[in-house]
């Protein structure tokens, strides 16, 4: 395949699979972040790297004539800078472990992958090729000129310590969100674990981060693991390390993240779906100060501060005997809650004027502004996927419409309706179970009286002709269910 020209140079990212609908479905996937080549075969993929510089390869395991990990296993030894990702339905943990160990493999991504998550793989992939070509940077550096090379770190550490501050949580004045960064950034002064509570999409990461960066851990590394999207055979390798021989496959040591990030934070996201069995384990880390890697005969002390998150509630899972209680108290030293973009309604307005200039920027859009009515759609909208799902509707927004604004007919069809699909908006669960026949009929004028507003994107003129109101019969109804203030 070969890509339209850009004016804008993307990573770019080789996909080796034998089936054409695999490569079609990743090509969708990466190619707005991503410059996409695609091969169907090893020997395919191998001319193009002779041909093409690759950040990234996402390699199907099972392919005629040459398995991923073998071939990613030369690529390894040729490109040794590429970083390589397999993506298999082959969940056997012991070879798994053996591929990761011969091709040096970055990631094993297990089908069927989410979208959210193989994206966020990839960025993360390409993110590391780019510090790790820092890094050999900074080391040719150091043996000329220390100076510099101080300057220049500490003027990156300020850098990253402004791009990643509290101030750049973006947010309303008075927001519930001041309480929570004000407590995390007094906690950050302070070597104690945190427990960052709250839903999927709401931007515990980046809370995590704002934490990292203005602790006095932050010229350490800021490591994040994923403990949902990893099988749980693999989690303690994956964190703790393991020794060569400890098991089949283990063809040679491998750094565990706790290792990797010592003198820094480790961010253990869905702690929450962690077995009983990984628990215990990684309570005695916590305990102890230190890590015994798979295979080896003495623990190897660490220093690092963990920030978990988790969207379940915890102290209930710890009730039912999913989760340690002891590693609880262990992880909770300060107990974060980021509250969901629907307790938030008024940071909807700046975090979706940020947004749109974000996405703008990534997509190679001119921009787009959004006006009153679009505005007032969105506030009308309860957001179940809080931030990210705010994000992909700008985005499949400004994909679709080419003008300077976007209206509000640009979004899908549930955030012009005001409510979630399959959500507790829908007629029959609205109206309540109890009452007198007025009350009921009452609930479901105001439901037919919004959706037509927000239909009609809260023209009254409109609004008032379907209904057969007069205007100012439709703003008395208006005042009576509190819809005059959109």
């Amino acid at each position: 395949m070969t890509p339209p020209l850009s004016l804008e140079v993307l990573p770019t990212v080789l996909v080796v699979d034998d089936e054409v609908r695999s490569q079609d479905a990743l090509r969708r996937t990466l190619d707005e972040d991503f410059t996409v080549f695609t091969a169907s075969s090893a020997d395919e993929a191998r001319g193009l790297l002779q041909r093409q510089p690759v950040s990234v390869i996402l390699c199907d395991q099972r392919m005629p004539g040459m398995t991923g990990v073998n071939f990613l296993k030369e690529v390894r030894e040729q490109w040794p800078d590429i970083v390589r990702i397999v993506i298999s339905g082959y969940t056997d943990s012991e070879d798994i472990i053996a591929g990761i160990n011969d091709a040096g493999i970055y990631q094993y991504i297990l089908k069927p992958w989410s979208p959210d998550h193989l994206l966020e793989s990839v960025r993360n992939a390409v993110e590391a090729q780019v510090l790790q070509q820092q890094t050999a940077r900074l080391d040719l550096e150091l043996r000329t000129s220390t100076r510099v090379l101080r300057q220049r770190t500490a003027s990156q550490m300020a850098q990253a310590r402004s791009h990643f501050g509290f101030d750049r949580i973006v947010r309303a004045p008075g927001s519930p969100l001041d309480l929570v960064c004000a407590m995390a950034e007094r906690a950050a002064r302070y070597d104690i674990p945190v427990l960052v509570l709250g839903e999927s999409g709401t931007g515990k990461e980046l809370l995590a981060r704002a934490i990292h960066y203005a602790s006095p851990r932050l010229g350490g590394p800021f490591v994040v693991e994923n403990c949902a999207a990893i099988p749980d055979t693999l989690l303690e390798s994956e964190l703790f390390g393991h020794k060569r021989g400890a098991f089949t496959g283990a063809y040679e040591d491998h750094l565990g993240l706790f290792q990797r990030a010592d003198g820094g934070t480790v961010f253990l996201d869905e702690i929450g779906e962690t077995s009983p069995a990984f628990q215990v384990k990684l309570l005695r880390v916590l305990q102890e100060g230190e890590v015994r890697p798979v295979g080896a005969p003495r623990p190897v002390p660490v220093d690092v501060r963990i920030i978990a998150a988790t969207h379940r509630h915890l102290e209930q899972r710890v009730r039912d005997g999913l989760f340690r209680e002891d590693l609880y108290y262990r992880l909770a030293g300060v107990t974060l809650t980021v509250p969901p973009l629907r307790d938030r309604v008024a940071d909807i307005t700046p975090i979706a004027r940020q947004t749109a200039l974000d996405v703008a920027a990534e997509l190679g859009h001119p921009g787009a502004s959004l006006p009153d009515e679009t505005l007032a759609c969105l506030l009308a909208y309860p957001w179940p996927g809080n931030i990210r799902e705010l994000r992909n509707e700008i985005a499949r927004a400004m994909a679709l419409h080419d003008g300077s604004q976007l209206p509000p007919g640009a979004f899908s069809p549930r955030v012009l309706q005001g409510r979630a699909a399959g959500g507790g908006d829908d007629l029959a669960a609205a109206i309540p179970a109890s009452g007198t026949l007025t009350d009921r009929l009452d609930v479901i004028e105001a439901m037919v009286l919004r959706e037509t507003l927000l239909r009609h994107r809260w023209n009254k003129t409109r609004t008032a002709a379907e209904l057969g109101l007069s205007r100012v019969g439709l703003r008395a109804k208006m005042q009576r269910f509190g819809l005059d203030a959109k």
